[in-house]
């Protein structure tokens, strides 16, 4: 592996840690990140080593994996890339939600900071892309919104969709045909689904059973912020 592909590499792993833990708390585990990766563990084993000598995550046999002030800092950058260039692709190019992931993972190592940063201001500095994640500013501050995820809020809860996670694109087809978007008003319906799904009414509409796939891919704001669980 040469040095541009180890730093792709590398760029990619730090990536997948930092999103694993931005919208809960649990710090991922070297099995976990195998998953997401799609490579062997042996493989996922022998490159966290590499990243913990270069600082850049803490980890210890048997244990979770974190990153260090430094390997965040290098993970948000990337982070950053990655969503301008899906909303831009969005926006200007008319790429569907469930188009975007892989052409981004390709043009975030190509593109210089000059022109990310022309993107940037050619799209009126967003502040999210368009599954609902943060995109960081360009001197890595972001501010995310306190949200409790769909199939873990109690019934009666209401809030505002600010989240649809982009890791399965037929979840996202699935969103598409329900009529859900970001920002809709919803509330966590009370339904004896047999555990098939979870119940949620639009407001001023019928409740919908979201399969537990659909339903663990979106995230709630309470319009009461106070009310998040």
């Amino acid at each position: 592996m040469n040095g541009t592909s180890t730093s792709i590499a590398i760029d990619d792993y730090l990536k997948v840690i930092y999103s694993h833990t931005e919208w809960q708390a649990e710090p991922i585990t070297p099995s976990q990140l195998a998953v997401r990766l799609g490579l062997a563990p042996s493989s996922v084993t022998e490159m966290v080593k590499k990243l913990a000598a270069a600082g850049l995550v803490d980890h210890r046999p048997y244990s979770a994996i974190r990153l260090t002030g430094l390997g965040e800092e290098r993970a948000v950058a990337m982070v950053r890339r990655h969503r301008l260039i899906e909303t831009w692709l969005v926006r200007v190019f008319d790429y569907g939600w469930d188009e975007v992931h892989d052409e981004a993972e390709v043009l975030e190592h190509a593109l210089s900071d000059r022109l990310l940063d022309a993107i940037d201001a050619q799209l009126g500095y967003p502040g999210r892309d368009p599954h609902g994640d943060v995109i960081p500013a360009a001197d890595g501050s972001l501010r995310r919104p306190a949200a409790v995820r769909l199939d873990e809020a109690p019934p009666g809860f209401e809030g505002v969709i600010v989240r649809i996670s982009d890791r399965d694109p037929d979840v996202l087809r699935v969103v598409d045909r329900l009529g859900l978007a970001l920002d809709d008003a919803v509330t966590v319906a009370s339904v004896d689904s047999g555990g098939a799904g979870v119940g949620v009414r639009r407001r001023g509409g019928a409740v919908v059973v979201l399969a537990p796939a659909v339903a663990g891919a979106l995230w709630l704001a309470a319009e009461n912020p106070a009310a998040v669980p």
